[in-house]
């Protein structure tokens, strides 16, 4: 028997608590792990107060990370003892995830933790600095360098602007950061952000086309956000698409794509191949000051994370929340 974060629901009602499930009702899979540590991104959030439709199936063990120690493995990648680290690919939706003392999973979707990440570490930045790192990397490959000008990051108080902004900076970026939060502009400044805009600026309805502000940006925010971001990159300019916190629609004109060439790219790091996820991992490496994950960062043990997820969609946390499910 093991501790987990189990979810069900019925016709009347919506659950989520911590308890004890038995080896055997682990999904089928060929690497049996033993977690060390999990995360609260917003769509752990969204599964465990029942928020928005993300669990596919129930009962559910949410989580779309973890990292941990390989108990037992029928995959050819994966020994028993080896350390592994899983972002996405459905786990905590339609797979059971992370937020529990063990996990049985596909061993396509594992990559070896990287030496230089402790377990505790590697969910410190889980999906969120992944899915930043994804970003500023298409962003690169899209051509925009820091002599192109300003990076927005909409989102900053959040998980992927936590990331996104400290590791811009060292690269060279001048960041704007974004935020509901103006109290927290020093510690915005601190991860490497060169001034702050209030979300209020971009968060209403907008004119197709304004005037040009930013180089590119990382929006993690959607709706009329990204619209508005869309609306005021320069010339050839790129935003780097990942997430919908503020809404999954998005309503904006052909204007900036067909008069200012600019271009929207979509980030999916769910579903990423082997080869990105190692790549992305190691530019984590090279990009990122671990120095600054306690000022990212907050631990919490299993039993905090239910309440954790409701602080969390109610704006209450400043960045990433590390789940010892051990604890």
């Amino acid at each position: 028997m093991f501790k987990a974060i189990l979810i069900d629901k019925n016709a009347t009602s919506y659950n989520s608590l911590v308890t004890d499930i038995n080896e055997e009702q682990l999904p089928e899979g060929d690497v049996l792990v033993r977690v060390a540590y999990s995360t609260i991104n917003f769509k752990d959030a969204l599964a465990i107060t029942g928020q928005s439709p993300v669990v596919r199936h129930f009962p559910m063990v949410p989580g779309i990370d973890f990292a941990g120690v390989v108990e037992e493995s029928a995959h050819p990648n994966y020994k028993a003892g080896d350390k592994v680290l899983l972002n996405g690919w459905g786990v905590g939706e339609s797979h059971w995830g992370g937020l529990a003392q063990k996990a049985r999973v596909r061993g396509e979707w594992l990559i070896p933790l990287p030496k230089n990440f402790t377990e505790a570490q590697a969910m410190a930045i889980g999906t969120a600095g992944y899915t930043a790192m994804l970003c500023v990397m298409a962003l690169e490959r899209h051509g925009v360098t820091p002599a192109h000008g300003e990076v927005l990051v909409t989102g900053a108080n959040g998980g992927v602007g936590s990331f996104a902004i400290p590791i811009l900076a060292r690269k060279g970026y001048s960041v704007i950061a974004s935020t509901g939060r103006p109290q927290e502009e020093e510690y915005l400044k601190l991860l490497g952000a060169t001034s702050i805009i209030s979300r209020a600026e971009l968060s209403e309805p907008g004119r197709p086309l304004q005037k040009e502000r930013w180089a590119a940006a990382v929006d993690s925010v959607g709706s009329h956000t990204l619209a508005n971001v869309c609306a005021s990159i320069k010339a050839e300019g790129a935003i780097a698409a990942c997430g919908l916190a503020q809404g999954m629609d998005l309503p904006t004109t052909v204007a900036p794509f067909i008069l200012r060439g600019v271009s929207l790219l979509g980030i999916n790091s769910v579903t990423q191949p082997y080869d990105s996820r190692i790549e992305a991992w190691k530019q984590l490496g090279i990009h990122l000051d671990l120095s600054q994950l306690s000022d990212i960062t907050r631990e919490i043990a299993l039993s905090e994370a239910i309440p954790a997820s409701t602080d969390l969609l109610q704006g209450k946390i400043r960045g990433r929340l590390v789940v010892n499910v051990n604890e």
